[in-house]
């Protein structure tokens, strides 16, 4: 996750703390930081551009899957024809 984020979700929890704990603000505002960090590095995801470009590659394998497709089908009807042209 991008810092900027973390630093955001950070300011939100830290405006979500009663007025008496806020002159500890440093120190939360670090420790949520650091939290959040932690937890989020700890998921198994992807960023954007990477999940981007595995987009382009799944497109890219599924053309060409759709090709070969195509081509074995013709390949089949060839050699049906070949079958019955040779069997009469």
């Amino acid at each position: 996750m991008e810092p900027f984020r973390i630093d955001e979700i950070a300011r939100r929890l830290l405006d979500s703390v009663p007025p008496a704990f806020r002159s500890m603000q440093q120190d939360l505002e670090a420790n949520f930081r650091s939290v959040l960090r932690t937890s989020l590095g700890k998921l198994d995801v992807v960023t954007r551009e990477e999940f981007d470009t595995q987009t382009k590659v799944l497109e890219r394998t599924r053309s060409k899957l759709e090709a070969l497709e195509q081509k074995v089908a013709a390949l089949e009807a060839q050699g049906a024809g070949r079958a019955e042209s040779s069997g009469n």
